[in-house]
This record gives C-alpha cells, structure tokens and sequence, in this order.
C-alpha cells in the first residue's frame, strides 16, 4: 500500500516518465537502508509518557567535555522520569541562524560531539531530529557546486530572471526574496526565502529529492525517531502563485511518509508550519484504508497557535477565547503543543482567533518587558510584526517589577494548561528553568531571536540546582512533578477525550477521560491573581465517586449535593481524579 501510495505521489509531483524512474532509485536506494535500520516494524505509538525536551545539542557547556556529552549526562541524570523523547536542534556544521543554515546534513558539527554521542543519546530516549530540508547553507558544497556549474548541483537551487513577478508570493520574513550571487555562466538571482545564507533547495529537480530522502534515511539509521520537516509550508516553487502550501510540497510530505511506511514505520514525521491554524492541520492529510479514515502526511502538527493563546489568557486574565478554541479542535488531536521553543512566539497562528488589538496587547507587552520583535512584509510589502522574541518566563512576568511567588505560580499555571491538553507536548529546556530574556545574546540587535537561546555554563547551573530557594530550583522542581503526575495517567495520553468546561472565565478547566482505563480527570487552572471560587455540578462530567483526589497536592475534595465547590488561589492548578 505504502509504495502504491509513494508512486501516486512522485507523479503528482514529477509526472508519469520521470516519477517511473525516481521509484526505481528510491526503492534501490530504500533497499540499501532497510537492513541498516534498527528500529520497530511496528507503527508508531503514542501516551501518556510521550513528552519532549526541545534543546540545542550545546545547550550546557563543561570544560572538557564535549556538549553532546553533556546535555546526555544532564538528561540521564535530572530527565529520565520526566521525559522519553530529546529533540536535538540542528548539530550539524553550519554558517547561521544557530544551526538553521546547514552546510553538511551528514556529518555532526565537531564542535559538539560526533554520531557516537547522538546514537548514545538516542539509546537512552526517542530521538527527534530536524530534517531542515527547505535550504542549505550558502557554505555547502550543493551550493558551491551550484555556483561552479557542477552536476547534479547546477540544479539544486533556483535562479530567476532579472525582472520576475514574484509580487504574489508570500513572504515571511522582511527581507530581499532573491540574492545575487556570481557563478561560472555570470551573475545569478537565488531564491533565499530567509536569508542570503539559507538557499532554497529545488524541489522541482528529482536530485534533489532523491539527496534529501537519502538524508532522511541517514538521520533514521543513526537513530532518529522523530523528524522535524522546518519551513514546510515553504518547500516547493511556482513562479506565479504565492509560493506557500502548494499541492506539491504536500505532494512531497507523503511521499516521505510513504517511504518511512515502508522502511521504518515506527518514524514519525512533524511538520513545522508558523501559519493559521486551518493551513496548519493540512499537514496531516488524510485517506481511507479499509473505512477508516488514516493520516497519510505528518502523524503530527506542530500547535503554534496555543502560545499566542496562553499569552493572551494569562494577560487578560480570561480564559474565554481558550476555552472556546480549544472546544473546536477537530480530532484525533494530533498536536504537538508547546509555547516557548528556540524561536520567537508566532502571532500569525492567532489570525483570526485573536482580534488585532488582542494582537497589539501581546506586542506592547513584550516590548515592555525587554522582549524584541521580527518583522515580514505582506503582499504589499508593508512590514508587520509575525513574532514576539522573549522568554516565556519574562513575558508573564515583567522583570521590572518582580513578585517572586506570584511569578512562579503565574508561569507554573501557564505550563499546567499546555500539559493537560490533548496531543504530545514539547517544552523548551529554558522552561524548565524560567528563564531571563538574554540581553547580553543580542548586543548588535540584529538577531532578536537570540535573546531567548541563551547556553548554560553547566557548573553553574548545577550551583543554582542545588540552592533550593533559587527560582530555578523552585520551577524546575514544580515543573518535574507536573510531569510526573500525567505520565502516570491514561487520561492524559494524547488521544484520550478532552472537553471543555465553562465553568467562569477566570478560570480555565478541561476534562479529560481514557475509557479504557475507566479514568476521569478534571483540570482547573486560575488565570487571574485573584482568589476564585468555582462550583461544578457533577453532572457536568458524570462523576461517579462522592471524594476525589487532586493529584498536585494530595489533598481530598468532597462532593456537596451533587456539587464540587472549589477554592483556588491565584494561578493555583488543580487536576481532580476520579475512579469510575
């Protein structure tokens, strides 16, 4: 089925003759790895426990040791009953963007470690990879190969005439489209979508598409069990159209899954798409197999409008527009939901979910507390904000006017949300910790996206870890038992059931119910600084058992005539098990 499904896709995409010989090299080339790949045959699955720690493979640093060797250290030694999945932002040599601007997709950066060090990682947890497969580095040598006239290179990237129409096409970031660069046959125009360091790969070209699947390939082999396509919407070219989620690119994600069906189907595929949220669950796509319905593009999507949505609960004080967002979630939820990542926070995942002076509040406000924003320029190329660059911690909590304990259980109730919903979620290490805004990362203000990828000094951090009074300490502890209260139950798992309880606007209340398990479980979280009182009917969510337990603190609550009368102070979470 998988490569009857890959041959309809490679027509799609190159056509009847050529798509007839690419199969022929793909299933040559699939034949090489199979026996390569140690992985299940089985597909993939998904619970409870599946929770993902996103970082840099420098992100903690110790003299003599190299930082692969490090970051596995730290995860085995604080990580390992908290987290089963490590992403690993791209280790590969590059020239930019910390990483996002690959010269070499084979071979790990040495400065962080080398292929031994990501398989010894990948031994202790799932491993998740970036396939940054929408450009290369201007430094590659596909690039230089390009310049210099090379086969198969002469055709990996686009070049485009002088005086192009290239007015509809979307772009998201405030820079020149095309970049001139000198090659042997002259001056050419390159299509670099995010910067004259990142050149856009030629999907267009079959080599291409054979070369990035071999990469894919390797990345599997060496241990991957999750990748990352970056910049999807991006991948594929057609002067006169606007350039973003083309049939193609679509086309091509399939054809990727088809592949990884057939060689390594416990591999999962996530595609990163900083768009509204209808465009973005396209990504999923879908078919029928013996009447039911299955996914046949990524298992999962990135959730980008949640971080927008948490910011503007937390700020509001109000948890109307959460509530009823996530009540129209289609299923299955097949969502990778986090907040903060290495990236900034995206506002245009809030387009019609957010009005715009919602959308103005989120930007004056991380203006005022230190943060810094990025611009794109729309189809008429005025700039307008698309993302906010700040911690997460710095952006609920001004750092001009700290209130310790109040700040802690603001950012501690923001995580608790992201962790009671439906789908697998991703939190990035700085969360862990609560975070400043790096200033000091961003001197020149050309790289607002640094003030958030600060790297640890590891002794350091083991200093600050081992005071227990330290606001590191004090989330990072509170973080960990989170953690450990939903791993431990089945109503948490991705797919179980979620609905929404509109309880008050204050407050923010889920309830979540596996079957199998026969577990219930309601979720409450005060979004405001002040003490709220709530009443739930029981009936509301069919409660069988007169007392239940709140998993966060132990503490018993009884029913009253058929009510559950609950007091909670600000920011307090509660998550209320019951028995059926």
């Amino acid at each position: 089925m998988s490569l009857s499904r890959l041959s309809d896709h490679l027509k799609n995409i190159y056509g009847e003759e050529a798509s007839r010989e690419l199969l022929k090299q793909i299933e040559s080339k699939t034949a090489q790895y199979r026996d390569d790949i140690h992985c299940g045959k089985a597909r993939y699955s998904l619970n409870q426990e599946d929770v993902v720690l996103i970082t840099y493979g420098d992100q903690f640093s110790e003299p003599g040791q190299k930082p692969l060797e490090t970051l596995h250290a730290f995860c085995q030694q604080f990580l390992g009953l908290a987290f089963n999945t490590i992403h690993i932002l791209p280790f590969f040599p590059y020239s930019s963007d910390d990483g996002f601007s690959v010269i070499d997709y084979y071979h790990v950066d040495p400065a962080l470690g080398d292929w031994a060090d990501i398989q010894a990682i990948s031994g202790d947890f799932r491993l998740m990879v970036d396939g940054v497969f929408n450009h290369a580095s201007k430094e590659s040598s596909w690039f230089k190969g390009f310049l210099a006239g090379e086969q198969p290179y002469c055709n990996y990237f686009i070049s485009v005439a002088p005086r192009t129409d290239l007015s509809q096409v979307v772009r998201p970031r405030a820079l020149p489209l095309l970049t001139a660069f000198q090659t042997g046959e002259g001056q050419k125009l390159v299509w670099t979508t995010f910067s004259d360091d990142q050149v856009d790969l030629n999907y267009a070209s079959p080599d291409v598409f054979l070369e990035i699947t071999d990469v894919m390939l390797t990345y599997v082999k060496k241990g991957a069990r999750i990748i990352r396509i970056d910049a999807v919407p991006f991948l594929w070219k057609e002067i006169g159209t606007d350039c973003i989620h083309r049939p193609q690119t679509h086309a091509l994600v399939k054809a990727w899954r088809a592949i990884l069906d057939l060689v390594a189907p416990e591999v999962l595929l996530i595609t990163e798409s900083n768009v509204p949220f209808e465009d973005n669950i396209s990504y999923l796509g879908e078919y029928k197999d013996h009447n039911r319905v299955e996914t046949d593009e990524a298992q999962l999507v990135y959730q980008f409008s949640l971080g927008p949505l948490i910011l503007h609960t937390f700020l509001d004080g109000n948890s109307s527009r959460i509530s009823r967002w996530v009540s129209s979630l289609p299923q299955p939820y097949r969502y990778f939901n986090f907040i903060a990542s290495h990236d900034g926070i995206g506002l245009n995942p809030a387009t019609g979910i957010l009005d715009q002076d919602e959308i103005n509040a989120l930007i004056k406000t991380a203006q005022a507390h230190g943060g810094r924003l990025s611009y794109k320029k729309d189809v008429d190329g005025n700039e307008k904000v698309y993302e906010l660059n700040i911690t997460l911690y710095d952006f609920l909590n001004d750092p001009q006017q700290p209130q310790a304990e109040l700040d802690i259980e603001r950012f501690i109730a923001s995580q608790a949300i992201m962790l009671v919903l439906a789908g697998v979620p991703g939190i990035y290490v700085h969360s862990l910790f609560g975070s400043h805004n790096c200033l000091m990362c961003d001197e020149d203000g050309q790289h607002p996206r640094s003030i958030n990828r600060a790297k640890f000094n590891y002794s350091q951090l083991l200093a600050k870890l081992a005071d227990p009074t330290s606001r590191e300490t004090v989330i990072f502890h509170r973080y960990l038992a989170l953690l450990a209260q939903r791993r431990m139950h089945a109503a948490f798992a991705p797919f179980a059931e979620q609905e929404v309880l509109l309880l008050d606007e204050r407050v923010f209340a889920l309830y979540r119910e596996d079957e199998r398990h026969a577990e219930q479980i309601v979720c409450i979280t005060n979004v405001t600084d002040k003490i709220v009182e709530v009443k739930i009917p029981a009936s509301q969510w069919l409660c069988k058992n007169r007392v239940l337990k709140d998993l966060l603190s132990d503490h018993l609550v009884a029913m009253n005539d058929d009510l559950l009368e609950i007091t909670l102070q600000p920011y307090q979470s509660m998550w209320l098990c019951s028995q059926v």
